[in-house]
């Protein structure tokens, strides 16, 4: 049994050394198109059928391949040789092909035929002969016609050598199959290239050798200009000449001239003639030439001069004390202007050149300064710029002087604040509390604005504290005024002054001695009298004195007719009081002082009369004007001129005085007194003023005592 396996082991071994296998299988391989491509298949060992599939699909059994009239197999089949022939290849050729033993299940590796489409000559654009300006660099631009496979390699050559440098691009069509190149050579043509040939050629594995197109350099140059001015210097207002020359190839077409990039209508020709101002240092004179290649321009600039001109004049700055500060202006001129600083109204050079720089400036630093220049040669131009400095700083509180004011009359006070920037606001603060503004209780506070100086670079408001009715404690303590911006706080002390009394003491004294002198006289009369009437038995009692005071017609209370027979008998004159005294207004007005009549002397044991007397119209008092938001109070005389350095002279009449006399047309007079009206609080509605003052005016009196 052993035997026997191994002899079948043996037979089948030798067997399988003769098995069908490929001796040739197909390669990949490239054809132009048009030409005929052979793929080959050599098999060893099998006399079955043999057949060619082409991307999978079964070209056929049979050597003709019927279906196929390109495709053929031909080769000896005894020797095993089945090659595939395709002639004139297409494109649609290209393909995966294999060779198939069907019957021993033989595949070969798959070969893949690729088919070549040779290129066309290629396009130079601008062919035969192309335009290129000398001197000027330029491109000649070669371009294949499309549909080469695969896209063809653009090569220049001049005078047979090859040169190098040129630029190619390619653009594949979506299919992949059809395309285009270009390529790009730069040259700048010099004038032995005039007529100069310059070869591209397309070249490509389809077409080794290539197809070549040849072009011819043909040289052209736009104008070639010249631009002069005659003369090149000259003053403002002065005639000059511009002159363009120009050269072309071909010849010039035309002439254009502009200033400053505007054209000059009317300019026609190469020559121009023109008025000379200062524009044209800053906007030059061009001239354009053109020839049917392009165009050429010129511009020239004029030496023009004249005198200064202010470009940019300074512009106002504002820093905090001890920082930095510039300015800058801009002149022009020609020759160039020399600029000088200076601070405005002052002689001293601070600097010169466009820009001023101030080093840590403080407030003695604001104010306006000017960049200057003089005229120029012709005496033309020059002038001054300006521009204001600001210096912002802590406040500055000053504390005016206030009016004298009595206990129980109104009063104010008054401060100046000075400040940039401007302060947050003006409080007035006192023993039991503070104010910035509006009223509280006796106290009312108002703030404006100060006229202020142009250009001092500070902002002045005047802060005013009314007290409605002052007290003794007022005359005592301190007001403060203070004020606050970003840069600090700063107050001032103001204390109210108390009227002097004495006028008013000499006048209650000499009243006083006055009414005790007349009721001397009056005793003294009484008493003659008295005894004169023992002597006709008549008898007076107190009530038959009757002391009159007349008025300055003479009229006089009416006496009644019981006792005017006694009265007549007995009458005594007494001579009229020949003094002279003048009344004059006094601040001091007691709170629950004197009523509106003087006390009676006599504590009413004689009636007296007091008969007023209409004021004169031209008689005036001593009243500072009302302040614009308080109208009802007083205000003091108020001088800002030590005070306020940079304020202005007052226009308005805000801080003048109105003077005037307190005159009295009689000498003969009683001296009288009359409580003023207490202060009130007052009506922001318009219409007069709630404070009422009643002057006391003396009249003609005439005393006349009847006993």
């Amino acid at each position: 049994m052993l035997s026997l396996h191994l002899l079948v082991f043996l037979l089948l071994g030798s067997h399988a050394g003769h098995a069908p296998h490929f001796i040739q299988q197909p390669k990949d391989v490239e054809v132009v198109l048009g030409e005929e491509a052979t793929l080959p298949c050599a098999l060893s060992g099998y006399h079955g059928l043999v057949q060619w599939t082409k991307d999978g699909l079964a070209l056929g059994g049979e050597r003709d391949l019927p279906g196929w009239s390109r495709y053929w197999i031909a080769g000896d089949r005894a020797n095993g040789h089945h090659d595939l022939h395709i002639g004139a290849a297409e494109l649609g050729d290209e393909a995966s092909y294999e060779c198939q033993a069907t019957q021993a299940a033989l595949r070969s590796r798959p070969a893949r035929l690729q088919v070549l489409v040779p290129p066309e000559a290629p396009e130079v654009l601008g062919a035969p002969t192309v335009a290129l300006v000398a001197g000027v660099p330029g491109n000649l631009t070669c371009r294949t016609r499309g549909g080469a496979r695969p896209i063809p390699e653009l090569l220049w050559f001049r005078d047979g050598v090859r040169l190098e440098g040129a630029s190619y691009s390619q653009t594949l069509l979506t299919s992949g199959i059809l395309g285009a190149a270009e390529s790009f050579l730069s040259i700048t043509p010099s004038a032995r290239d005039d007529g100069a040939s310059f070869i591209c050629q397309a070249r490509s594995p389809a077409l080794p050798r290539g197809k070549d197109t040849e072009v011819t350099l043909s040289l052209q140059y736009p104008p070639v200009v010249t631009l002069s001015s005659e003369p090149q210097t000259v003053p403002e207002g002065g005639k000059v000449t511009f002159l363009c020359r120009a050269t072309a190839h071909p010849p010039v077409t035309g002439y254009r001239w502009a200033k400053g990039g505007s054209v000059l209508p009317g300019a026609r020709g190469p020559l121009l003639e023109a008025k000379a101002d200062a524009s044209f240092l800053t906007e030059p004179v061009s001239c354009e030439v053109t020839n049917a290649v392009g165009s050429t321009n010129r511009s020239t600039a004029l030496d023009v001069q004249f005198g200064p001109l202010l470009l940019s004049p300074p512009e106002p700055v504002a820093v905090d004390a001890g920082e930095d500060a510039s300015f800058t202006c801009t002149w022009k001129g020609n020759p160039p202007p020399r600029v000088t600083w200076t601070r405005s109204g002052g002689t001293k050079i601070l600097g010169s050149g466009p820009t001023l720089r101030l080093v840590s400036v403080g407030p003695g630093d604001a104010g306006n300064y000017e960049c200057r220049a003089e005229p120029g040669p012709s005496g033309m131009g020059g002038g001054l710029g300006e521009a204001t400095l600001t210096v912002h700083g802590p406040p500055a509180v000053t504390a005016l002087p206030s009016p004298p004011a009595a206990v129980g009359a109104p009063a104010r006070l008054e401060c100046v604040v000075l400040a940039s920037p401007a302060p947050e606001a003006v409080v007035w603060s006192w023993g039991e509390g503070a104010l910035a503004s509006g009223s509280r209780g006796r106290f009312l506070v108002e703030t404006f604005p100060a006229p202020g100086a142009p250009g001092s670079g500070r902002r002045g408001l005047v802060s005013v504290l009314h007290i409605s009715g002052t007290r003794e404690l007022d005359f005592a303590r301190d007001f403060n005024c203070s004020a606050r911006n970003r840069l600090g706080e700063a107050a001032a002390r103001a204390g109210l002054t108390r009227t002097d009394p004495l006028p008013l003491v000499r006048i209650v004294v000499t009243a006083a001695a006055t009414a005790l002198l007349l009721l001397l006289l009056i005793a003294g009369g009484t008493h003659c009298c008295w005894r004169r009437g023992r002597g006709s038995r008549a008898r007076i009692s107190k009530r038959d004195i009757l002391v009159q005071i007349t008025d300055s017609d003479g009229s006089s209370p009416r006496v009644p007719e019981e006792e005017e027979e006694g009265i007549r008998e007995d009458q005594v004159l007494s001579s009229e009081s020949t003094g002279t005294s003048h009344s004059k207004q006094s601040d001091f007005v007691g709170a629950e002082e004197a009523g509106p009549e003087a006390k009676d002397p006599t504590n009413g044991y004689y009636k007296v009369r007091g008969v007023s007397v209409n004021q004169d119209p031209g008689a005036a008092l001593f009243f500072s004007p009302a302040s614009p938001v308080f109208p009802g109070s007083p205000s003091g005389f108020c001088d800002l001129t030590p005070h306020l350095p940079v304020f202005p002279p007052d226009r308005g009449g805000l801080y003048s005085p109105r003077d005037g006399y307190l005159t009295t047309p009689y000498t003969r007079a009683f001296t009288s007194y009359v409580k003023s009206t207490p202060y009130r609080t007052p009506d922001p509605a318009p219409g007069p003023p709630s404070f009422s003052y009643t002057v006391p005016v003396p009249g003609h009196q005439r005393l006349q005592t009847h006993v």
